[in-house]
């Protein structure tokens, strides 16, 4: 599997850094389509009126954003319309094939993206992961983030080298996990154990590896259980599990710890000794899209270094705009330090592809586990 880390992200904006801050942030000559809207389904909390408004001054264009909770939900939304309803849409690229296979979305015009304006680390790397299908290029990369651990400073705290995905499995623990990928840190963990029949990443190439190492995960989670005090789906709900449920520690997306800290509570976020899991997210346009015109004029100012900033501030997840790590707040800054210290970034465990056949057996492991 292509490994890609930050240290290699920074060296591609390194080398091009300084020719893109030279753009003039609204860039309208380049970017200005005129009166128009656009219309984006994207995840909730990822666009918030500093950037939508931003984005509408500095192009004329209107933005309709609609959000969603999971790459499930934003799926099945799609499917329902048949390709039509919006004209950007923002799955992980792991996912993009599935799109493609339903006809879902459409080849991209690169000659209309400013692909200068990417790191061309995530660039390339996204071939692999999952953007380009047959040749053909079907989502530019926006960004990329983890899910790790959350943990409570006071009542749970955790340091860098023995914070594990077993703390999450532990007796007496109070956790908060997503039903699929709590399987795959799990997995992780049986993996460093020695205790999977075969390596982990053999589950996304074929429906037999994957029912045979899935087959010991879900044994191992089943009887381990008791600890999990709450199940999430979408942002809100992995919140609410240290609000209100009594979480002490998660496997949660960074944004989650990274909102809940700013709300003064006391959630650190860290990545565990086995890998954070690692996802790359971007835009794509639905095949059905109204308004091409605009949904290009978004893709290439949201790559922009200041749009870049502003969503990495907003969010804590990280922008592949070239130069956008340079303007990000300290605050933002902070919080990737704590998160990612030592060899955190080289041992980033990246979502593979997940074809439609690891999808569907993926869900039935996770229903067993949580109807156990």
């Amino acid at each position: 599997m292509t490994r890609i880390d930050r240290r290699g992200l920074l060296r591609g904006a390194a080398a091009t850094a300084g020719v893109t801050l030279a753009s003039p942030f609204l860039a309208r000559r380049a970017m200005a389509q005129g009166a128009g809207t656009v219309n984006i389904f994207a995840w909730a909390g990822y666009l918030n009126d500093e950037i939508l408004g931003a984005f509408q001054e500095a192009t004329g264009i209107t933005p309709n954003f609609t959000p969603y909770g999971t790459n499930d939900e934003l799926l099945n939304q799609l499917r329902a319309n048949n390709g039509g309803g919006f004209d950007l849409i923002w799955p992980t690229v792991d996912r993009v094939p599935n799109y493609v296979e339903f006809g879902l979305v459409q080849p991209l015009d690169e000659a209309r993206i400013e692909v200068d304006r990417v790191l061309p680390s995530a660039w390339e790397n996204s071939v692999n992961l999952g953007a380009v299908v047959d040749g053909a290029r079907y989502q530019v990369p926006t960004d990329w983030g983890t899910e790790a651990i959350a943990f409570d400073r006071d009542q749970n705290p955790l340091e860098y080298g023995t914070a594990s995905y077993g703390d999450l499995w532990a007796e007496g623990a109070q956790a908060t996990v997503r039903g699929h990928s709590s399987l795959i840190g799990l997995g992780l963990w049986l993996e460093a154990e020695g205790r999977l029949p075969r390596p982990l990443l053999d589950a996304f190439t074929s429906p037999e590896a994957q029912i045979e190492i899935f087959d010991v995960i879900l044994a191992e989670a089943v009887a381990r259980k008791a600890g999990i005090v709450q199940f999430w789906t979408n942002e809100n709900e992995a919140q609410g599990a240290f609000r209100v449920n009594g979480a002490t520690v998660g496997q949660t997306w960074d944004s989650t710890a990274a909102a809940l800290a700013e709300e003064g509570l006391p959630i650190g976020f860290i990545a565990p000794k086995e890998g954070a899991l690692a996802w790359m997210e971007g835009l794509s346009i639905p095949s059905g899209a109204a308004n091409l015109d605009s949904a290009y004029a978004f893709i290439n100012w949201f790559l922009t270094p200041e749009a870049g900033a502003m969503y990495t501030n907003a969010t804590k997840i990280n922008s592949t705009a070239v130069g956008s790590d340079q303007l990000i707040s300290d605050e933002a800054r902070a919080f990737f330090a704590a998160a990612y210290p030592g060899d955190a970034l080289d041992k980033l465990w990246w979502w593979p592809i997940q074809e439609s056949w690891y999808i569907t057996k993926r869900n039935e492991y996770q229903d067993r586990f949580l109807s156990a």
